[in-house]
């Protein structure tokens, strides 16, 4: 029996979603003799291969992001967007209370531990910001939400069970973390 191809991204995020995952531990032995990871952000994947699974962690901020989470959701039959910063936007959108010139100076000229000296804001070396961070779904069709921040491995473990026995899960309120 072949094997369920599983393709992951990790956006505008901190990376605790996928350390969450690595969180199942000994599982994971378990699981990977039933999925294949084909792209994930550790691999130096050019192209997102086609995949049954795509996992996508983080929200949308930039333009690049926004292409990545359409190439997934062209790729991949199922996504799941993974993680608060995903299903709601998470810390990111905080920066929504500004614009993006506002945003680029504290990122690159007025953060405390900034050494910028020039005030140079890099135009053409960054994807361009998007107007405001958004979740995943208001740029592409999401079919399981898994909120938390991040989800717990259990949570994450049982995902993919669901989805390894055909069934779309729906996280139930007593399987998500937020703490």
């Amino acid at each position: 029996m072949s094997k369920v191809k599983v393709a992951t991204v990790w956006l505008e995020a901190c990376a605790g979603c996928h350390m969450s995952f690595l969180d199942i531990d000994e599982r994971i032995v378990e699981l990977l003799e039933k999925i294949e990871i084909v792209y994930s952000p550790i691999v130096d994947g050019k192209k997102i291969p086609k995949a049954t699974v795509g996992v996508i962690d983080g929200a949308l901020g930039n333009d690049e992001e926004a292409h990545l989470a359409k190439e997934m959701r062209k790729q991949c039959d199922i996504i799941v967007a993974w993680g608060d910063c995903a299903v709601f936007g998470g810390i990111n959108c905080m920066r929504n209370f500004s614009d993006r010139e506002c945003a680029l100076k504290e990122a690159y000229v007025d953060s405390p531990s900034t050494v910028n000296p020039e005030g140079v804001i890099p135009r053409e070396d960054i994807p361009h910001l998007l107007p405001k961070a958004i979740p995943v779904d208001y740029e592409v069709d999401v079919d399981v939400y898994v909120p938390g921040c991040p989800p717990d491995a259990d949570t994450i473990l049982w995902v993919f069970q669901e989805l390894l026995e055909g069934r779309i899960p729906k996280v139930p309120s007593e399987k998500m973390r937020y703490d």
